[in-house]
């Protein structure tokens, strides 16, 4: 469990196939505030892999077929640059949100405004993950805790403030790049819990009538008005 605030930026020292389709990454990490020790989590760029073959202020990572086809790390190549930030621990201050370093689709960037010393990004995205993005909600982005601007059918946009732009990669990203892109792990929940599919939710401007959530849809799943459940 990560919270979206990086620690440093990494460059990527090599990347190759190691065996089947599992492929090893290693990274130099210089800037971590807490040593890496075999077997943490590390966020890489919003993905969260395992640390392994540690040699001073590198380490290596182990990456499944699955996990890069579904984000942008089969598009990493040696001197790239990475966000990385140790996994959260107990003691720790929750300064973003909660990011679980699962991506939820590797999305291409629309528009990217660098002007002055701020930024603004837009994000195309698709109707899959689009349910659970909503405007002034939180969002990981390269593995940055984002707060959600404009929230549409099929693309989003996040502010990003200097210090943001300067601890990250943020500021390097330009239209057609590929970035992680993982919604709040609360959306997730919410959905599950109602029982809805996914797709079953509206998309933002209220297109999708059909998904609303109505006070008629909430007691076909047994609640009443004032909150109390038959």
């Amino acid at each position: 469990m990560f919270t979206g605030l990086v620690e440093t930026v990494g460059i990527v020292s090599s990347i190759s196939s190691e065996s089947g389709d599992v492929s090893r990454i290693e990274i130099h990490a210089p800037g971590m505030r807490r040593v890496i020790r075999h077997g943490d989590s590390v966020s890489v760029s919003g993905v969260c892999l395992t640390a392994i073959g540690i040699r001073g202020d590198s380490f290596s990572a182990q990456i499944m077929g699955e996990t890069m086809r579904v984000s942008n790390m089969g598009a990493v190549r040696a001197g790239d640059k990475v966000n990385l930030e140790a996994a959260l621990r107990p003691e720790d201050s929750l300064g973003g949100h909660i990011v679980l370093g699962h991506v939820d689709e590797a999305c291409r960037v629309a528009r990217a405004d660098m002007t002055g010393n701020t930024g603004k990004i837009w994000v195309s995205v698709s109707q899959g993950i689009s349910w659970g993005i909503a405007a002034k909600g939180s969002i990981a982005l390269d593995g940055v805790s984002l707060t959600v601007i404009d929230s549409l059918e099929t693309e989003f946009s996040v502010g990003v403030i200097p210090a943001t732009l300067e601890g990250t990669t943020l500021s390097l990203l330009k239209e057609g790049d590929i970035v992680n892109v993982e919604i709040d792990v609360l959306a997730r929940y919410v959905a599950r819990l109602l029982g809805c599919p996914a797709g079953a939710f509206p998309q933002s401007g209220g297109h999708d009538e059909g998904g609303a959530i109505t006070l008629e849809k909430l007691a076909q799943y047994g609640w009443r008005q004032g909150g109390s459940r038959g």
